[in-house]
């Protein structure tokens, strides 16, 4: 596996640039690619100028194994540069490299935040960027807004040789995963588990255990993953966003989900732990 390149997050924006930078350009839900064979260029360019598009805001975000980055906000309706085009964030997911990916989704959720906090949310005033922190403030009430970000858990059910794994009525194609959902005000994040588990499959569980974290860009959550075991219950399908789950062995499993995702990481782990298990003959 390639070495990460690792992001280093940051707020304000060199003086000068003397080497190109990642231009992330967003045009509502869309990024500026340009296509090549089967992977998705981001522009690295040393000024987004050299695009020639009309700027809404421009947020400079950090550096990429060494390199600045910058989210770019556009109007709906603004026409890609000759060989590029505006792309849904999801339709690239898998088809660049993997650090530009999860940087872009960084972006998206800043450019996302951007759209969404123009005016304040308590008096209707105009907001303007906040000096120092990434934040919007209100011009009349003072009233900061910082970028919104929406806690779900995700989570990899074991009972024995197997786990728990669900269709959504989301997916086009039949790709089963582990079960998430998002946290309730006042819930902790295990009450979060049990109840999403519950309400999904009927099953209840126990031995809930952090696993790991990813951001997810659609558009603003945090992913929190853990593992637990399965307690009680019979699979029973209510009326929520899942239309079939069952239990699934290593050696009968239906499509999975990509692996840059964390419920493929949920996954490997357990099919890893199976192998792992397994008396030597």
């Amino acid at each position: 596996m390639a070495e990460s390149k690792k992001f280093t997050t940051g707020l304000v924006a060199p003086k000068v640039r003397l080497e190109p930078a990642w231009w992330f350009v967003f045009r509502e839900d869309e990024l500026l690619i340009e296509p090549e064979s089967s992977q998705m260029k981001i522009p690295c360019l040393l000024d987004v100028a050299e695009l020639k598009l009309p700027i809404l805001a421009e947020y400079y975000i950090g550096r990429l194994g060494g390199r600045h980055s910058y989210a770019v906000n556009v109007a709906k309706g603004t026409p890609p540069p000759e060989g590029m085009i505006f792309e849904d964030l999801r339709q690239i997911y898998g088809l660049t490299d993997e650090d530009l990916f999860w940087v872009a989704g960084r972006a998206a959720q800043i450019i996302h935040w951007d759209n969404m906090h123009e005016y304040c949310g308590r008096c209707g005033a105009k907001t303007k960027m906040h000096p120092t922190e990434r934040a919007k403030e209100c011009t009349q009430c003072g009233l900061l807004h910082f970028p919104r970000l929406n806690p779900a858990i995700i989570v990899l059910v074991e009972r024995g040789p197997e786990m728990l794994l669900a269709r959504s009525r989301r997916f086009s194609t039949p790709i089963y995963s582990v079960l998430a959902g998002f946290v309730e005000p006042g819930e902790t994040l295990e009450e979060a588990v049990i109840r999403e588990i519950h309400e999904e499959t009927g099953v209840g569980v126990k031995d809930i255990r952090y696993f790991g974290s990813q951001s997810w860009p659609f558009p603003h959550s945090l992913m929190i993953g853990f593992t637990a075991t399965y307690a009680c219950g019979q699979i029973t399908m209510g009326d929520g966003e899942n239309i079939d789950a069952g239990w699934f062995t290593a050696d009968n499993l239906p499509s999975l989900p990509s692996k840059m995702s964390i419920a493929r990481k949920l996954i490997d782990w357990f099919l890893e732990k199976q192998v792992t298990a397994k008396p030597c003959t």
